[in-house]
């Protein structure tokens, strides 16, 4: 397999595990049919067409490949045919959107730096390309974004992007060491879900009483 073919089931395979998220967030909230099946949509390809637009690649790939349209649609419809055997929307929910935010992150890091996006910027497409969807699917359904709460879920991206650029840099670019990276966002983004884990934020203190009034 080569590594082009790699990159585009690694790519189709981020877009329907983010699908999926994306439309069990909209079961959760019962949305209807077109419904989910938008929300599917915007999840899977929100942060791909992102991607494709800062590194000039126009169309994007989620309108000039059927295929990634096909699959986000496929997808969404299977989740609402087949969500009452979906059991505990929220988990399925929380462990899609880890899986697709690791192999996104692989995949949007690849392609900035095939395009030779500089490492620092790759970095950032990489983990915008992560949480773009996820972003998109929130958004729709009328909740905070995750990235902007306190969960470690954009540092995770981040860190994987890193990742994936040291391993590019060093000309180690092929199946398994590119696995280990996914499997780091992965592995990064489950376990500060079990263990609670939270990037620091601004300590509000009551508002001083005692000074004069003007």
């Amino acid at each position: 397999m080569t590594t082009s073919t790699a990159l585009l089931l690694a790519d189709l395979t981020g877009v329907a595990v983010f699908a999926a998220s994306g439309a069990s967030a909209a079961v959760a909230k019962r949305l209807d049919l077109f419904g989910i099946a938008f929300v599917g949509f915007a999840a899977a390809l929100g942060g791909g067409i992102l991607r494709d637009l800062v590194i000039d690649e126009v169309p994007p790939l989620a309108f000039a490949d059927w295929r990634y349209a096909a699959t986000a649609a496929i997808t969404a419809l299977a989740v609402f045919w087949l969500h009452p055997q979906l059991a505990r929307l929220r988990t399925t929910v929380l462990v899609l959107d880890a899986a697709g935010l690791a192999l996104f992150t692989v995949t949007g890091t690849l392609k900035a730096l095939d395009a030779r996006v500089p490492a620092v910027g790759a970095c950032l497409i990489g983990m915008l390309t992560a949480i773009g969807g996820g972003v998109a699917r929130d958004l729709l359904t009328a909740e905070i974004p995750v990235v902007l709460l306190r969960e470690i879920y954009a540092l995770a991206a981040l860190a994987g992007s890193v990742m994936v650029v040291l391993l590019y840099v060093t000309g180690q670019t092929g199946p398994v060491p590119l696995t280990a990276a996914a499997v780091l966002v992965f592995g990064l983004r489950l376990i500060a879900l079990r263990r609670r884990w939270s990037a620091p934020v601004a300590t509000l203190r009551p508002p001083h009483t005692g000074d004069p009034e003007w």
